[in-house]
């Protein structure tokens, strides 16, 4: 782990990760267990990404808990992770809170249960001061859907005399997107072999690098999360400009 801090510019942190957690169905399927079993097990890869980013002083993470398409799963699976994640929210959400992580999510949340938005709430408001990173949770998150609600709302506006079409640009756009707050993506990380971005924050990743790594989400660890940043760093970025 020293030899890979070593390595890290720390003069050239990305300011945004956003990861993919995924395979851990299939790293349940491969121990001969239920697939739930592997949600349970991806907690300690989660702290460990988060301890990542303190130690590195990245001030924004995102990850990508839920799709609003994985709502199409078997009725039993998504029982089964709506008890996981109620029995297990405020164990981790008061960890994050001590760490000084501010908690923010984005999504259509109001599809999960009454209790589960109040738990969500809750932390939201008791971390909103914290200074140390704020950790963005997508929640029933799509980005299409993000998209399409942010077109309608300017259409309404410019309907109800708010705006003109010659307002609309990058900056009015922006501001109607659940991370009208938050810097684009620098780094987006998918565990699991899969190479795509599955409806995950498409706007704000436009010019964001990519790393795709086959580790299965449950055996990701705070080196491999480093060693993710360390090819970040190696990556020229251009923005759409020459060299």
């Amino acid at each position: 782990m020293e030899n890979l801090l070593k390595k890290i510019d720390h003069n050239n942190i990305p300011h945004h990760v956003a990861i993919i957690m995924d395979g851990n169905g299939r790293w349940a399927e491969k121990k001969g267990k239920l697939r739930t079993f592997g949600h349970e097990k991806a907690i300690q890869s989660v702290r460990e990404t988060i301890n990542g980013c303190k130690e590195l002083r990245i001030p924004y993470m995102t990850l990508y808990v839920f799709s609003y398409e994985n709502w199409n799963r078997p009725k039993k699976e998504i029982d089964d992770l709506m008890r996981l994640f109620h029995t297990n929210l405020k164990i981790h959400l008061k960890e994050i809170h001590e760490k000084d992580v501010k908690i923010i999510t984005i999504g259509e949340i109001e599809r999960f249960s009454e209790i589960i938005q109040k738990e969500l709430f809750f932390f939201m408001k008791k971390t909103k001061h914290n200074t140390s990173g704020t950790l963005i949770l997508a929640l029933s998150y799509s980005a299409r859907r993000e998209i399409l609600r942010a077109t309608k709302n300017i259409a309404k506006k410019i309907c109800d005399g708010l705006f003109s079409l010659r307002d609309i640009d990058d900056s009015i756009f922006q501001d109607h997107l659940y991370t009208k707050d938050l810097p684009d993506v620098d780094l987006i990380i998918r565990t699991s072999g899969e190479q795509r971005i599955s409806n995950f924050l498409l706007w704000q990743s436009a010019y964001a690098e990519l790393y795709f790594t086959n580790i299965l989400w449950p055996d990701f660890r705070k080196k491999d999360f480093f060693e993710a940043i360390i090819n970040y760093q190696k990556r020229k970025r251009r923005f759409g400009n020459v060299e």
